[in-house]
């Protein structure tokens, strides 16, 4: 390959790195023009870790047979069962072993080819393999991802040539690097969706980080907390609490966000959430189907936890809707992207009369007023209460239990 090729796949990896190529179209633009420029390589795979409270990595893969770039796979934790005898099988953990960043397998000369994956390289008429692993600093890792593994593979006959090899070693570095820097991306918008909500997450990681930057919106409020945590938490082992949570908030955060709503805080036990559509009335029914599929959840967990001997409980949920204040609030090196205002506190009010009147499901007279007709039909007055902290008594409603709300 040609000095000049060679300088013009790096400025093309630097480029997309900096318009944030996603990893697997970095991975397949590279060996595109490793390709057209001579190069033998005829299948390739990239793994870097992320940080993520579900997956462990990213594994994306290139085939000079196909036109299509493969669907990314997300593996989950390699620390134990079948996962952990998968990566102690792999190229990549015999060079961790070894303490490599390169190591060459000629395929076609070995009998007995002892890695997962590059078994199957062999079969497919592959002649020849390089694996590297790109090492971070700490200062260039986040989390446990603290490096670019990569492998390349050939079926030319008599494997990758010196200059095949010598090219790999001066451009692969920059892949790493843009892979790097376009994972980064992806775990800072993790980090925001995961702390502070899709929507919240999704306007910090675009900018909204001024301290008291905050809009005037309108906006259904969801606040929901679980029937006698307290008595529940007491009675049951330290190590079995945050697995009951777990369970009941996963429940319930699952139907909210399932139903386009946007959870701002877990406060113990309790969940804060805000639905805010176009029209007060989407938002309202958007809410109420989250709660109806709740109840469904709710009625499979507590199954599942009976057949398990594990406490089971209900959740308790306010509705209310209002105009609030949506932005960042906090001192200058500590925010909090969340709502305030007068509706805030009358949710939670709301909520803490579930246990007063024994309903599971209590809503303001605001929240009625503006859901759509047949919502409305099937709600029943429970009365006017004084809210603590609230000037003047509200009118709560629930369902028609004959109606279960429509």
């Amino acid at each position: 390959m040609k000095d000049q090729a060679i300088r013009d796949i790096v400025l093309w990896m630097s480029d997309e790195g900096i318009r944030g190529l996603k990893e697997q179209d970095l991975l397949a633009g590279f060996c595109d023009r490793c390709h057209a420029a001579g190069v033998h390589v005829d299948r390739a795979l990239g793994l870097i870790d992320t940080l993520h409270p579900e997956f462990e990595g990213r594994a994306f893969q290139w085939n000079s047979e196909s036109d299509e770039v493969p669907d990314v796979l997300h593996y989950g934790s390699t620390t134990s069962g079948e996962a952990l005898a998968n990566w102690q099988r792999s190229l990549f953990f015999h060079m961790l072993q070894a303490d490599e960043t390169e190591r060459r397998i000629r395929l076609a000369q070995e009998r007995h080819i002892p890695f997962t994956t590059l078994d199957a390289l062999k079969t497919e008429g592959h002649t020849d393999c390089v694996g590297f692993i790109h090492h971070f600093t700490d200062r260039g890792r986040v989390g446990q991802m603290d490096c670019f593994y990569s492998h390349w593979a050939t079926k030319r006959r008599a494997g990758f040539s010196d200059e095949d090899l010598n090219v790999l070693r001066a451009l692969v570095p920059t892949l790493a690097l843009a892979v790097k820097a376009a994972s980064c991306v992806r775990i800072i918008g993790t980090l925001a969706d995961v702390y502070l909500g899709q929507d919240a997450g999704r306007r910090v990681v675009e900018g909204s980080i001024e301290r008291g930057a905050a809009e005037r919106i309108e906006a259904v409020m969801w606040f929901s907390d679980l029937r006698n945590y307290t008595r529940i938490a007491e009675s049951i082992a330290p190590e079995e609490v945050i697995p009951f949570l777990n369970d009941y908030s996963g429940t319930v955060i699952t139907a909210i966000e399932e139903h386009g709503g946007s959870v701002l805080k877990l406060i113990g036990d309790g969940v804060l959430a805000i639905f805010n559509g176009r029209q007060p009335a989407d938002a309202c029914n958007a809410a109420i189907a989250a709660e109806r599929q709740l109840r469904v959840m709710l009625a499979e967990l507590n199954e599942r936890r009976l057949e398990e001997g594990k406490p089971t409980t209900d959740v308790y949920l306010g509705l209310h809707i209002g105009e609030v204040f949506y932005g960042n609030i906090g001192s200058r090196n500590r925010l909090d992207f969340t709502v305030v205002g007068p509706a805030v506190n009358e949710v939670s009010r709301i909520v803490s009369m579930c246990r007063s009147v024994e309903r599971h499901l209590i809503m303001s007279s605001e929240f009625i007023e503006a859901s759509p007709a047949a919502h409305r039909a099937n709600a029943v007055s429970l009365g006017r209460f004084a809210l603590r902290g609230v000037t003047r008594a509200k009118e709560l409603f629930t369902w028609d239990p004959d109606t279960a709300g429509g």
